[in-house]
């Protein structure tokens, strides 16, 4: 998108929408489908946007851990010869029918493995609320703010994002730990995003909240 064009939507969008929500009183971090399906070279998913994403996502992990926030996964899997559990998204989007036990791209990227202590969510579709315990989850801890990382920005990402506020939930999404295959998509669903379903922020404002959650002892 060239400036001009950037400049005419902010602006037509400014005092409408982007208001922010900010953080509230105890985050999580959620991270979306950081599966070797996107970060392997010459797989159908492949996104190098996703292993951009990937590189930063380590820094954001360890400073969740280090302030004794929860901190959850989620996976896709699909189970049974015909995946009926995988609904028309596997019949639109066939390629994710790859999201079972024994294939390696359905399996976790490795600098962003969960520790043996943090809970994985199995999904079957786009947002990680759909069809889970997610909200639950996060309403028995006590969790008001959802930071959240992973893949892919258009599709899980967004899907997630929107289904956290419709939760009540303020959703963080950190611009440097998301990814997509292409930057177009990637920044179009940012901007959505930012604009109506949560805040897009960098990652040292992400950073900065956690570390001073620890430095509280919370």
């Amino acid at each position: 998108m060239a400036n001009g064009n950037q400049d005419d939507l902010a602006s037509n969008y400014q005092g409408v929408w982007g208001t922010r929500v900010g953080f509230g009183r105890r985050p999580a971090l959620v991270a979306v489908d950081f599966l070797q399906a996107y970060t392997r070279p010459g797989a159908p998913l492949y996104a190098p946007g996703v292993v951009e994403a990937m590189d930063h996502a380590p820094r954001l992990l360890d400073a969740a851990r280090e302030s004794g926030v929860p901190v959850i996964h989620t996976n896709i899997r699909y189970r049974g010869e015909g995946q009926m559990d995988g609904g028309v998204w596997v019949k639109k989007a066939p390629v994710m029918r790859a999201m079972v036990d024994g294939n390696p791209d359905a399996e976790f990227c490795q600098p962003v493995t969960p520790a043996a202590d943090e809970l994985v969510i199995t999904k079957q579709y786009a947002s990680a609320f759909f069809g889970t315990s997610l909200a639950s989850t996060l309403t028995s801890l006590g969790v008001d703010t959802v930071i959240l990382m992973g893949c892919s920005t258009s599709g899980c990402i967004r899907a997630t994002a929107v289904d956290g506020l419709q939760y009540g939930f303020r959703m963080m999404v950190v611009r440097e730990a998301v990814g997509d295959r292409h930057p177009a998509p990637h920044e179009a669903n940012l901007f959505d995003i930012d604009s109506k379903y949560g805040d897009v922020i960098g990652m040292d404002e992400a950073i900065a909240h956690l570390n001073q959650l620890s430095s509280k002892g919370e």
